[in-house]
């Protein structure tokens, strides 16, 4: 059985399968079904980013909740984590936020939350697969849609507001913020101005189809282009489903998550904050990260690429601070999943209390050069099965000795092997990088 449900729940090009209508129709019907099976009352929360798709998909999602007699409430465009955060709070059995996050407006996807607020266990994700596959229904849209709460929106801006906890500061702070034309256009502009903040809000104009597209998280050098120009003490850049935040500093430079994770550590350390010495990034976490937490007193724990990965081990580990590069950031305590905005007031805060500017507050941590590449493949094999490959790993680990790091892994999205090398010489990896990624093309291609 061909899976729906990859690391980040379903994600596709709108109106092909799986996000066709009648297979969207029938995940509605079969969460709801399910629900009922473990004794849970089918009352269901959906949000959604700015796509165009977004609305229809909706639709899709409620005709199939309604027919399997249950109850959903639509809190409109909102970002991934209000769906977290406001499933657990108001109690709703289990919440559907419809985005594809950084991914362009072609694309969108599904995610399942559960009444914790946390997403939904593999076994969970396999019954649901199950019962969709075996149907071959052609469904009907109809102009049904479900209820929508303006309030839900206001209830999760008041989360935000009560994690601000500093509001008297000795000088105003101006930030720049890059909305990515997606689910914080709505609201990051207002919460930061209601906070005091002297805002300047880009890209906050979604049409339907510009989200993502040149900037938000991925495209941050029109926000380090912006906060020079207005010489804002920092600018923030979110993604589609304002789930990531990337920082630029006062200085222009952009600070990726392993940044963020750095700053956040050691305020939180500093105030007692933190549950656990072990702080969770994932393999791409920088080796400068690593030992700057350890100069700090703390120990950097590496999952696999995923939010959901870092989550697992946050539990493993007792851990209430881990995240990725990419700039997911899982503030435990505070929220059950990442949070752009959540990370952004944190960050801003550590600032405030500190009364020192964002350049200064990530000094200590040295970044390595980090190559990453792309190298396509017809075939997957098993690299220990590869010895040519596995001899340019060698090879390359040998002369790195303790001063990098070499991770070679597939793509579970794209046909490609994913490679990533770093150390203390940019040149010295850019030559390691390559004779690996040749040993992968000519073996593999």
């Amino acid at each position: 059985m061909n899976r729906l449900f990859g690391t980040d729940g379903i994600r596709a090009v709108a109106g092909k399968y799986p996000l066709d209508y009648s297979t969207v129709y029938q995940i509605g019907k079969n969460l709801t079904d399910l629900l009922k099976q473990e004794s849970l009352s089918p009352y269901i929360l959906i949000g959604r980013d700015t796509r165009s798709s977004g609305e229809w998909i909706q639709q899709a999602l409620f005709q199939g909740i309604r027919d399997s007699k249950g109850e959903a409430v639509s809190a409109g465009v909102i970002p991934t984590s209000a769906i977290a955060v406001l499933s657990k709070k108001k109690s709703f059995s289990s919440g559907i936020v419809i985005s594809a996050s950084h991914n362009p407006y072609e694309y969108n996807g599904i995610k399942i939350f559960s009444s914790e607020g946390i997403k939904i266990k593999d076994s969970f994700e396999r019954r649901l697969e199950s019962g969709i596959t075996k149907s071959g229904e052609k469904i009907i849209p109809d102009s049904s849609e479900p209820l929508l709460s303006k309030e839900l929106k206001t209830e999760y801006v008041e989360f935000l507001k009560s994690k601000f906890r500093y509001k008297k500061f000795s000088k105003g702070i101006k930030v720049a913020v890059d909305c990515a034309n997606g689910a914080s256009s709505n609201i990051a502009p207002d919460l930061f101005s209601d906070l005091g903040f002297n805002t300047l809000a880009i890209n906050n104009r979604p049409d339907g189809k510009n989200i993502n597209s040149n900037c938000g998280s991925l495209f941050p050098d029109t926000l380090a282009a912006k906060v020079l120009e207005t010489k804002a003490d920092l600018g923030v850049a979110f993604d589609g489903d304002s789930d990531r935040a990337i920082f630029v500093d006062e200085k222009g430079k952009v600070l990726n998550g392993d940044h963020t994770l750095f700053i956040l550590s050691k305020y939180m350390k500093e105030k007692g904050l933190l549950r656990s010495d072990k702080i969770i990034g994932t393999i791409m976490s920088n080796l400068g990260l690593e030992k700057a937490l350890k100069e700090t007193g703390l120990r950097l724990i590496r999952t696999d690429v995923g939010d959901r990965y870092v989550y697992e081990e946050m539990l493993k580990q007792k851990s209430n601070l881990g995240g990725e590069q990419s700039g997911h950031t899982i503030i435990l305590n505070e929220c059950p999943t990442g949070d752009g905005m959540l990370t952004s007031l944190k960050v801003i805060q550590t600032m405030v209390l500190k009364d020192r500017p964002l350049s200064s507050l990530y000094s200590g941590f040295y970044e390595y050069p980090q190559i990453q590449k792309n190298v396509k493949i017809s075939r997957r094999e098993d690299f220990g099965n590869c010895p040519k490959i596995m001899k340019a790993i060698q090879k390359a680990e040998q002369e790195l000795v303790e001063k990098g790091r070499v991770n070679v892994r597939y793509s579970g999205t794209e046909p490609v092997a994913r490679l990533m090398i770093e150390g203390e010489d940019k040149e010295q990896i850019e030559r390691l990088g390559q004779m690996i990624a040749e040993s992968i093309s000519k073996e593999l291609a």
